[in-house]
């Protein structure tokens, strides 16, 4: 019997090289062009320390990064280029260099707009590769960031995060401001569109849970941490129940099956989320400062990252909760309260034109501690004096152990150490025994000689 590859009437078969499941779509190459770069840098072994701002950045070297951008920086250096047209920050966004991305974020003199080769901007690679630390970093500490960039296709930062299916992404950009009703410029599609042809239904459901919910309310300081469902429910199982309605509660709970499914929406464990989560959290309270809770987290509004508030609010005004994010521009406007350590990094450069690269606020106050750059050498803040002294008192010295008494309390001794103890003893007596016996048979030697 002939073979598809022989048969006359269907003609040759697909080869053994052939990739069945090979696709000339458009989805495969949205997929695949955008996540993947050309691999141009060779393994090299670096014998000397990095010179420039994108040496120490593609090296993730965070401490010589530092003593760069004390010094200054020029414009020149601040936005060195690879082939690829990308800077040091978008170098260090696409390998996931954390300490690299919390570092740069001081020097002004980065474009954090910036579009390599393709179109691509730091806040679309750390979308698209689901890099959340990385993309709430920038999103709340780097001033100017436009979330509505568009590469040649038309795709945003956010259409992006949907093709990959990164939903913690596309969760933090909504809930950020950035436009869900954005289409490509190729096709027409949205977000919801390219989410639903790539196949990405939990990143869907994710979207679909959020404008059920589009407001952040734990995030308020109008929130009150109380179930309001508490007292009808407690009310009803407190209730007295008759014969009939005993018997169909047994035969329901007989009856059902009980089937994975996901928390019901106002319950229990919505409720205790929101509690944990909240600002009334001791947690919360305790582990972070938050800035504006009297403007909470809302799908379609815009939120100013911190350098931009301190640019139109001074810290008391931010500390005391009286600033407002708005769709357009902040309401009021304040000086802001240089730092001492803001003053000291700007006096040490004395060129002018690397002297704009430092930053004038005090913005490294606001970084939380889990993210910020520590040196156990030379650390920043405060530093706690430490004052040793003897006491006066002679050390007491330790107390015999008293044999065991009836009627007191001891520790417990263990099955196994006794047998331990038990068979070291053993040991000891034999090696006595053999000690003894070799001494006897001595002793026997030389009297029978004489």
């Amino acid at each position: 019997m002939a073979t598809a590859n022989e048969d006359p009437d269907l003609g040759a078969g697909p080869s053994e090289d052939l990739d069945v499941f090979q696709d000339d779509s458009d989805c495969e190459s949205l997929l695949s062009d955008d996540s993947v770069y050309p691999q141009y840098e060779s393994e090299i072994k670096y014998t000397k320390p990095a010179q420039t701002l994108y040496e120490a950045c593609i090296r993730n070297d965070p401490e010589i990064l530092g003593s760069i951008m004390e010094r200054g920086v020029s414009k020149e250096e601040a936005m060195e280029l690879d082939i690829n047209g990308r800077n040091g920050l978008m170098v260090a966004v696409t390998k996931g260099f954390v300490d690299i991305v919390t570092l740069l974020h001081k020097c002004l003199l980065i474009d954090i707009n910036h579009q390599d080769n393709d179109g691509n901007t730091a806040l679309m690679i750390a979308a698209q590769a689901g890099f959340i630390t990385i993309l709430n970093y920038i999103l709340n500490y780097y001033r100017g960031v436009d979330m509505e960039i568009r590469d040649p296709r038309g795709f945003t930062a956010l259409i992006k995060a949907g093709l990959q299916g990164r939903e913690e992404c596309v969760a933090a950009l909504l809930m950020h401001g950035a436009d869900m009703h954005a289409v490509d410029l190729v096709q027409g599609r949205g977000l919801k569109d390219w989410v639903l042809r790539t196949g990405r239904f939990e990143t869907l459901s994710r979207i679909r849970r959020l404008q059920a919910r589009s407001v952040a309310e734990q995030f308020c300081e109008s929130y009150i941490p109380e179930w309001p469902d508490l007292k009808q429910l407690v009310e009803k199982a407190s209730t007295p129940k008759s014969t009939s309605q005993k018997l169909r509660q047994r035969l329901k709970e007989s009856l059902s099956f009980s089937f994975p499914h996901d928390p019901q929406d106002k319950g229990v464990m919505d409720h205790m989320v929101q509690i944990t989560t909240s600002i009334h959290s001791p947690l919360v309270a305790t582990g972070c400062r938050p800035l504006c809770p009297t403007s909470p987290p809302e799908i379609g509004k815009r939120r100013f990252a911190i350098p931009e508030l301190l640019e139109k609010h001074s810290s008391k005004e931010l500390e005391e909760k009286t600033v407002s994010h708005s769709n357009g521009s902040i309401t009021s406007a304040s000086p802001t309260a240089l730092s001492a350590t803001s003053v000291s990094l700007a006096s040490c450069c004395q060129d002018p034109e690397r002297r704009e690269s430092l930053p004038v606020g005090g913005i490294r106050s606001f970084i939380p501690r889990s993210m910020a750059h520590r040196n156990s050498i030379f650390p920043s803040g405060c530093i706690p004096k430490i004052e040793v002294t003897k006491s006066g008192d002679r050390t007491p010295k330790k107390e015999k152990k008293k044999r065991r008494q009836k009627g007191y309390l001891e520790p417990p001794v263990w099955k196994y150490k006794q047998a331990k103890e038990e068979k070291k003893r053993e040991k000891k007596k034999q090696a006595m025994q053999k000690e003894q016996d070799k001494k006897s048979k001595g002793s026997k030697k030389s009297s029978s000689k004489t």
